[in-house]
């Protein structure tokens, strides 16, 4: 299956979730897109609800199916609880953690800076988003490509970091410091539906 490339905003209201973790999307209209978007929703059933929290989670982080669920499968014989491992696993990509950095906007904006190879993993150059990093790794951003536009002025708008990463804007680079808690995530999800959606 392609990766999803159509509107975001539209995706967002279809899930009645923020994937871009801002709000922005459901605050002008807060209901389904399209001519009876706005009549009351359907009744969803057991598969339907933890389908629907399965394609929150993968559009959240813009994984394509075979992706997530290679991902689910390799949390799944990790120790501890497999839905916190899922979202720990999504949480060290490369991408998710250059955007929780502030070097991107959005993790579009993160997957495409990852791409084009701006990034360094402890001095070594990555272009795969998929990565996966690993406690106090060290991302940076290439020396010719710190005066990068889009990298600058996701950096200028002041970005709040989450308390499992540091960035320093003067060396432009950042430590990865530790796996996230549970707390620290998008308290929208419910990862346990996932969890049983795979185990059906």
């Amino acid at each position: 299956m392609a990766r999803y490339t159509g509107p975001v905003y539209k995706k967002s209201r279809r899930l009645n979730f923020s994937t871009l973790e801002t709000g922005k999307e459901l605050s002008r209209r807060p209901y389904a897109p399209g001519q009876h978007g706005n009549d009351r929703r359907k009744k969803l059933s057991e598969y339907g609800i933890q389908l629907q929290e399965k394609q929150k989670v993968r559009t959240l982080y813009g994984l394509n199916e075979k992706q997530f669920r290679k991902t689910f499968e390799k949390a799944s014989k990790m120790h501890g609880v497999t839905g916190e491992n899922l979202l720990k696993l999504l949480e060290s990509r490369l991408d998710n953690i250059v955007y929780r950095m502030g070097l991107a906007n959005t993790r579009k904006g993160a997957r495409q800076v990852v791409n084009h190879g701006h990034i360094t993993v402890n001095g070594v150059k990555v272009d795969i988003p998929s990565f996966t990093c690993k406690p106090n790794d060290v991302i940076a951003v290439k020396e010719n490509s710190l005066d990068h536009p889009a990298i600058r002025a996701a950096l200028e708008a002041n970005p709040t970091l989450k308390p499992f990463v540091t960035f320093d804007k003067n060396k432009m680079q950042g430590t990865y410091v530790r796996y996230p808690e549970r707390n620290e995530l998008n308290t929208e999800v419910n990862e346990s539906l996932i969890v049983e959606f795979y185990n059906r």
